[in-house]
């Protein structure tokens, strides 16, 4: 489709986002829109089969991830969003590079809810921050079977109160391999299947 290609075009060479110039977020903004208009599920959050998975971000407007990047000594690599619909759990996890053997994890975990054929609900409800060396972390899909498991970690695990530690995502285009979110501060989020 001539929207994907377009929207992969203006998102090339923005690492995430992290190097978008005003310029380079406009155009992004408008193929976005452009692709919204032609998404092939109407109704996103009733498309479990392809809501369900490991999506790697390749885009986004997020301050709060995108400030991971700003630490002292540490480099953004990859961000994950895993969508696990049957338990209606959501597990957002970056990973964080710089020194040697102090590769980090930041990660939260969340239930989401859904509210309207393309809007959840999102509770925060766990945070775990560590070394991926302490944690054992090799993949996101063998993490996230310890958390559904039960396993604390070595690491600043905590729960949230999700009460108070809550948003909502607009699914505005799914397919089988692309999808876009709009979140309630305003970020946008474009995600690929792994």
């Amino acid at each position: 489709m001539m929207g994907k290609a377009a929207l992969m075009d203006a998102i090339a060479g923005t690492n995430r986002g992290l190097l978008a110039t005003e310029a380079q977020k406009q155009a992004i903004l408008a193929a976005i829109a452009n692709l919204e208009d032609f998404n092939p599920t109407p109704r996103p959050v009733e498309a479990g089969n392809l809501l369900d998975g490991n999506w790697r971000l390749l885009y986004t407007t997020s301050k709060a991830l995108l400030n991971l990047d700003r630490l002292p000594f540490c480099k953004l690599g990859q961000i994950y969003q895993c969508i696990r619909v049957e338990t209606t759990s959501v597990y957002n996890i970056a990973e964080i590079y710089g020194l040697p053997y102090l590769e980090g994890l930041v990660s939260i975990a969340a239930k989401f809810e859904p509210v309207s054929g393309r809007r959840v609900q999102v509770k925060f409800e766990r945070s775990i921050i560590g070394l991926q060396r302490l944690i054992e972390y090799n993949s996101p899909g063998t993490f996230i079977q310890q958390i559904q498991e039960g396993r604390k970690f070595p690491a600043i695990d905590v729960a949230i109160n999700s009460d108070k530690q809550q948003g909502w995502l607009d699914i505005t285009y799914i397919d089988n391999d692309l999808r876009i979110g709009r979140g309630n501060e305003g970020s946008v989020f474009i995600l690929s299947k792994t």
